[in-house]
């Protein structure tokens, strides 16, 4: 056995009301101006951690948004500038960090980050931007937050259906995980664990929006997730997430939690080991189908179509798929990406059979 490791260096603050840790935590990050960045949704709780961090607050910025636009950010760049600040305290889902994540790059502030969602993207130096209808992404480290603060009483106001496709985005963080190309078993440890975690709470979640246990353990899967994802490469399920939504604009977690179940499917024959790790930590005996049932349980959205995807578009997205792809277990190939497609954007049962069988 060889494999490397190196675990990220994100300090983090875990537990019900650590949120109460956010003034100690961005002055130990040497903070005196803080901008607190937000989704116009999630501006007067901006406001109040405004209010909590003092003569520590520059002010605030409520323009955050889906896929992280690169005119969203210059605008909020430029709300750094006026008004000198020196660090950035995000509120919110992925939207927020990604904002965050993009300033951090272009002034290489240090970042906190408060999740209310199951996003994960707190945890990695991962950043994608959106310009002119293309997502692209990067690695670098420049991205990665400083340090994060999970207080699952921040997740309790997280509607049932955005935490049903939050908790299901975690779960292609770790799903994919366990066939990267640089996996370890480390990774691999704590990706079933996310999926084991994630697939307990979210249903529970669902019929008890108020259940702190339930709660405490989908952020915990999360953390996880978002953990494993910024450790290792991903592969043909988060290509294809980049590709549809900085394309078509859909929704980035129901988006995740429509087509993962898809591509599980495709990668299924080339990668079993990490298919029994996934139906393990699901209680199923089929990695694809569990995961479209779960959806199915959660009420999730099973269908590309209903998220808003033309289906002139599948074509567009298979080839932009193939245009520098991600290292994946599976080939990809046209024809069995557009049959993937297809499937997804009908919102069919998953097909576990081979790109050959496909054709």
């Amino acid at each position: 056995m060889f494999f490397t490791y190196e675990p990220l260096p994100t300090r983090v603050v875990f537990g019900a009301g650590s949120r109460e840790q956010l003034a100690a935590e961005t002055g130990r990050l040497g903070i005196r101006r803080a901008l607190v960045l937000s989704t116009a949704g999630q501006s007067a709780k901006a406001g109040e951690l405004a209010a909590q961090l003092g003569h520590l607050c520059a002010g605030t910025f409520s323009g955050a948004t889906m896929h992280t636009p690169v005119s969203v950010t210059e605008e909020a760049l430029r709300r750094v500038q006026e008004l000198g600040a020196d660090g950035l305290v995000a509120f919110g889902g992925g939207s927020t960090t990604g904002l965050s994540k993009a300033l951090a790059l272009r002034t290489d502030l240090p970042q906190l980050i408060l999740p209310t969602t199951y996003a994960g993207s707190e945890m990695t130096p991962i950043l994608g931007e959106t310009q002119e209808g293309r997502k692209t992404t990067q690695n670098t480290p420049k991205v990665l937050p400083e340090t994060v603060i999970y207080d699952v009483e921040l997740t309790l106001t997280l509607p049932p259906a955005m935490s049903a496709s939050s908790g299901m985005n975690a779960v292609a963080h770790a799903a994919e995980a366990l066939y990267a190309q640089d996996g370890n078993p480390v990774v691999s440890l704590m990706a079933e664990d996310a999926i084991r975690a994630l697939a307990g709470a979210l249903p529970v979640i669902v019929q008890e929006p108020q259940n702190l246990e339930a709660r405490m353990q989908a952020l915990y899967g999360a953390w996880l997730a978002g953990s494993v994802l910024g450790s290792v490469g991903m592969a043909l399920h988060h290509k294809l997430a980049h590709v549809l939504g900085g394309s078509f604009n859909l929704p980035h977690a129901e988006l995740h939690a429509a087509l993962l179940p898809h591509t599980i499917a495709y990668n299924a024959p080339h990668a079993p080991e990490a298919m029994r790790r996934i139906a393990r930590a699901l209680g199923t005996e089929d990695a694809a189908l569990g995961l479209y049932e779960l959806n199915r349980t959660l009420g999730n959205a099973l269908a590309l179509h209903e998220l808003g995807m033309p289906e002139d578009g599948i074509a567009q997205a298979a080839a932009q798929a193939l245009e520098k792809p991600y290292p994946n277990p599976a080939p990809l190939e046209e024809k069995a990406l557009l049959k993937l497609l297809r499937r997804a954007w009908s919102g069919q049962t998953p097909s576990s059979q081979t790109p050959e069988e496909k054709r």
